[in-house]
């Protein structure tokens, strides 16, 4: 459902969890394309195809939902669940998407840039 244009990244980060607050990366810019869109990353350069409308508008209100199996579940069929959750997991590698810190009372947000984990 996705497609890199370039390799993965190097660094070690912790792998993704459904159950946990993610966001678009600020340095994405998302572009619609009839196919799905293309998702480029200012900061690292790299260009990422979203295959499918619907990953779109999951990638696009992740920030607005507690989890991202909770985005999922709002935008996706219950059969095909696993597999968004696959391709998140892959936009999570290539920065496209990050971990947010969860919103309660005190909770300070995470800084431009950097990556809540």
């Amino acid at each position: 459902m996705t497609s890199e244009g370039a390799g993965t990244s190097g660094d070690a980060r912790a792998p993704f969890d459904a159950a946990r607050p993610y966001e678009k990366h600020p340095q994405v810019a998302i572009r619609p394309e009839s196919f799905g869109a293309l998702a480029y990353h200012y900061g690292n350069r790299r260009l990422v195809f979203l295959k499918a409308p619907a990953l779109v508008t999951v990638v696009e209100t992740l920030g607005d939902f507690p989890s991202a199996a909770a985005a999922v579940a709002a935008h996706v069929p219950d059969a095909q669940r696993e597999t968004y959750c696959k391709a998140l997991s892959g936009l999570l590698a290539s920065d496209v998407i990050r971990a947010r810190l969860p919103c309660w009372p005190g909770a300070r947000p995470s800084a431009p840039g950097s990556v809540s984990e």
